[in-house]
């Protein structure tokens, strides 16, 4: 029955994995599935794959409702060692793991996604096909659905597609639509109800260095220098890592799993580490966006193209210059990007009890894989990434990584804890 197990497993697991992902090559990946693992990457292909959920902080919200009703359901059969996050329903520890995570997600899912009802179904039904029935099996769906309902409740109304627009304007330093498709889009995030953190605004940037001082005019030369299309001095590995770092679809989610397999975690650590990992990144966009609609700061594009107007004698416009990689429809300041990394590895550094623990990850985009010896090295990598893609202010991503360590700082000391 064990080997039977593990091979519907290892089925369910090779149907979901998106062809965009490069499944994970490790031991640990092949010689034992985990449930936690596989309905997360069900839920890459629901949320980013096949709605196309973009960018990762629009795709966050549908993750942390995974990851937060799994985490409930996981715990709550354990015994409850954590505090809960919303809900422990009535559980004796015998129920079945496997139905338990396995509803939990799929319920979450098919109240985002109503239009995927049917694929969603069919995939939930292949799972449950594998799991023996009898009062275990029973007990485990009751509880996954208990911990659903629990977070479907609570995201009712959560500000999410609110059509709210980035303030713009036409002063230096004012953020304006980026090229090629000058968009408006996503400055709902901001706006949207954290899963942890008290309050958006809470986190607070000291804000970006005005146009006509010395420091902007270091962060202009920079990005303009390192970040172009065409740049000369950035080297080979520098423009793997701007590609890399922008590949959130395979990269961000694909870290956590990694670290997931190969510190050959248990289901009930996975939920846990996975419901923080989510948490922290989702409420580390959102008190990012927010931010960055406080501050509407312009982009390196538009600071480039528009420095004859700037007001700053120091700079110099160049009206064809162009970043390496497509500009993001939102402001420049803070960046987006290193707050959910600076928020998850501060995490995972508390999750982990260090910060020296070795992961990597691979990118379809950039076609490679990336090893990091620590965490605080991926975070000091990917703020130099967001310079060398041409896409941020030096200024934009440090103070990121600032505004995300407090989040998961924050997040860390509040929940997730043992119980006492």
């Amino acid at each position: 029955m064990i080997i039977t197990r593990q091979v519907a497993i290892l089925a369910t697991f090779a149907l979901t994995v998106p062809l965009t992902i490069a499944p994970p090559t490790t031991a640990a990946a092949i010689a034992s599935p985990n449930a936690v693992v596989v309905w997360d990457i069900n839920a890459q292909t629901a949320i980013w794959d096949i709605a196309q959920q973009a960018p990762p902080q629009v795709a966050g919200r549908g993750f942390a409702m995974v990851s937060g009703a799994v985490y409930d359901a996981v715990n709550t059969i354990a015994g409850t060692p954590y505090k809960p996050y919303l809900v422990a329903p009535r559980a004796n520890g015998h129920e079945s793991t496997d139905a338990a995570v396995g509803t939990a997600a799929y319920r979450v899912l098919d109240a985002i996604f109503p239009a995927q009802r049917e694929r969603l179904r069919k995939q939930y039904t292949t799972w449950l096909a594998g799991i023996p029935e009898g009062p275990a099996k029973r007990g485990g769906i009751r509880v996954g659905a208990q911990a659903a309902k629990a977070m479907i409740t609570t995201r009712h109304n959560d500000g999410a597609f609110d059509p709210r627009l980035w303030t713009v304007g036409t002063k230096p330093g004012m953020y304006r639509p980026t090229p090629p498709g000058f968009e408006n889009t996503g400055a709902w995030v901001g706006f949207l109800k954290p899963f942890a953190i008290p309050d958006a605004t809470m986190f607070r940037t000291p804000g970006p260095p005005a146009v006509t001082s010395d420091k902007y005019t270091l962060d202009f030369d920079e990005v303009k220098r390192v970040g172009s299309a065409t740049s000369t001095v950035r080297t080979a590995d520098q423009t793997d890592a701007a590609l890399w770092w922008h590949d959130r679809r395979s990269v961000s989610w694909g870290m956590k799993r990694d670290l997931a397999l190969t510190q050959r975690l248990s289901v009930l650590e996975t939920a846990r580490f996975y419901a923080l990992a989510d948490f922290t990144g989702t409420d580390g966009a959102i008190a990012c966006a927010n931010d960055k609609e406080f501050w509407h700061f312009w982009r390196p594009v538009t600071a480039i193209r528009s420095a004859d107007t700037d007001g700053n004698p120091a700079t110099t416009a160049e009206p064809g210059w162009t970043p390496l990689v497509t500009t993001p429809p939102n402001p420049d300041y803070p960046s987006g990007h290193t707050c959910r990394t600076a928020a998850q590895m501060t995490a995972y550094a508390h999750f982990f009890g260090r910060d020296k623990v070795a992961f990597s990850a691979f990118s379809v985009d950039s076609g490679t894989r990336r090893h990091f010896g620590s965490f605080s090295q991926a975070t000091a990598e990917v703020v130099g990434a967001r310079i060398w893609a041409g896409i941020h202010f030096r200024s934009a991503d440090v103070d990121g990584t600032t505004l995300g360590a407090a989040v998961g700082k924050h997040i860390t000391k509040h929940y997730f804890q043992p119980r006492r």
